[in-house]
């Protein structure tokens, strides 16, 4: 019995190892194109990492992966250059996007898109709001601080256990007031999906789509992004009202008041 035991786990294991080399090259098959490539070649001779190491993420807009700086890890957000990126961006995103761009040059949206994401974490870190630093970008490849550690990036809130609802809350309040207060920023599409939870503390990811707290659709959208939350406390048993989160934010003269009805 043991000795068939030997023989067939290292088979599954290969068997597994094989297939997910396989989906790691299908990913870097899909997002490594030539023009990426080149991008990655340029930052590479900047000095921002050393080698792209494997994927973290994928979705329809794009992917992160990680990679290494000599012993330092960090994050690649690559950006896909097509017209789907932007099927589920807001109108007042694309529109700002337009201003740079043309709206068929689909390259050239997308490198906007990426280097407002870098300004915008940039302004958020400088704010002392929780989000990967940024460290450089060039045309649709975003070079950022990588959360985590060496055995995996760190997981979305919604897929973490929470001890301490109340802290957690705690947290959010602080990053959202500073995000709104400090920043004058509205993240517009805020939730635990796309928030991350790293030792104990949550870190604000995907950020492009964020808008000035002074804009008239900013505090219908903060409303949105703080409702996304308290539903979420509530289902680990800390209770809160948008009306009582939005007063701990700080956030009650942002933008316009929602349109009632």
């Amino acid at each position: 019995m043991p000795r068939s035991v030997d023989l067939v786990f290292p088979r599954r294991e290969r068997v597994e190892d094989r297939r997910k080399e396989l989906s790691q090259r299908k990913l870097l098959d899909e997002y490594f194109d030539h023009g990426t490539l080149l991008a990655v070649s340029r930052l590479v001779s900047q000095g921002m990492f050393d080698v792209v190491d494997h994927p973290i993420a994928a979705g329809k807009e794009g992917g992160v992966f990680r990679a290494s700086r000599g012993s330092e890890l960090r994050a690649l957000k690559i950006y896909r250059i097509s017209n789907t990126t932007f099927r589920h961006l807001p109108p007042y995103a694309v529109e700002e996007l337009r201003r740079e761009a043309s709206a068929r040059n689909f390259g050239g949206l997308i490198f906007a898109w990426t280097r407002r994401e870098h300004t915008i974490l940039g302004r958020l870190a400088d704010a002392g709001v929780r989000v990967p630093r940024p460290y450089g970008h060039f045309r649709n490849v975003l070079v950022m601080e990588f959360v985590g550690d060496a055995h995996g990036a760190a997981p979305r809130l919604k897929d973490t256990p929470v001890d301490d609802p109340a802290d957690l809350y705690e947290q959010l309040v602080r990053e959202f007031g500073r995000m709104v207060r400090t920043a004058k920023l509205v993240h517009a599409d805020l939730s635990p999906y796309n928030t991350l939870y790293h030792d104990g503390q949550v870190v604000i990811i995907d950020v492009a789509q964020a808008i000035p707290a002074d804009h008239p659709n900013a505090r219908r959208l903060l409303e949105r992004d703080l409702g996304n939350f308290a539903r979420f406390l509530g289902r680990l048993g800390h209770e809160v009202t948008v009306e009582e989160f939005l007063a701990a934010v700080g956030g009650e003269t942002v933008g316009s008041p929602a349109p009632e009805g």
